[in-house]
């Protein structure tokens, strides 16, 4: 697969879903892959890229940010409390905001900071109790929450199981933003993200087919 590859696949589904073309932001997941091959995708002209780890992150952007201009970076795993102003500092978007705690932490440094990165809630669409995120019964009440604490969130993020039909986490997912009035979906990976293009998805976070399996 290839970067290109995944781009006319991205134009076709939002053509499939009656969608104006570049209506989805493609999200290069570039979390442990070896600079090289994070420079070739820069040099086929991706500028948005998704990072799990705030401290790989900002041992790999700030260098490539003096060669390539409109680096876009998204932190796309769980932030902990005490990494919210590294974060900040370094990304346009946090895709994994969760719990109250990192709510209000976000929301004093954003006083401090004087600007704060888009924010998206991620929601734990399928109730795991591994997995990170505000449980769906919790969601309304929790966006209530962090837009009374002035900060910008934009949309929602999940991850549904693996073993189950994602389509209905999709579907869950595009209805909680909808009832609250949030225009950004954050769903989709490598293997799905089609599906969530049908289902609304505004960002699809997309790695290992675009960089090959991780070493």
């Amino acid at each position: 697969m290839s970067l290109t590859e995944i781009r006319t696949r991205i134009a076709k589904a939002e053509a499939d879903a009656g969608r104006p073309a570049g209506d989805v932001t493609l999200i290069a997941v570039s979390k442990m892959q070896p600079d090289e091959r994070v420079e070739e995708v820069l040099k086929e002209g991706q500028r948005v890229f998704g990072e799990n780890r705030v401290q790989e992150a900002a041992g790999k952007w700030p260098m490539f940010r003096e060669t390539y201009d409109g680096i876009e970076l998204h932190i796309i795993g769980p932030l902990q409390t005490n990494k919210a102003r590294q974060a900040m500092e370094l990304a346009q978007a946090i895709h994994s905001v969760d719990r109250p705690k990192l709510a209000s932490t976000l929301a004093r440094l954003a006083q401090e900071i004087g600007s704060c990165p888009e924010l998206y809630i991620q929601v734990n669409t399928g109730e795991e109790p591994q997995k990170a995120g505000i449980l769906p019964g919790d969601a309304d009440a929790f966006v209530a929450e962090c837009r009374g604490l002035d900060l910008p969130v934009k949309g929602l993020m999940c991850i549904p199981p693996v073993e189950e039909e994602a389509a209905l986490h999709f579907a869950l997912l595009a209805k909680i933003a909808e009832r609250n009035g949030l225009a950004g979906l954050s769903m989709g990976m490598s293997g799905d993200f089609e599906k969530a293009i049908s289902f609304g998805a505004t960002h699809v976070r997309v790695g290992s087919a675009i960089f090959g399996a991780r070493d």
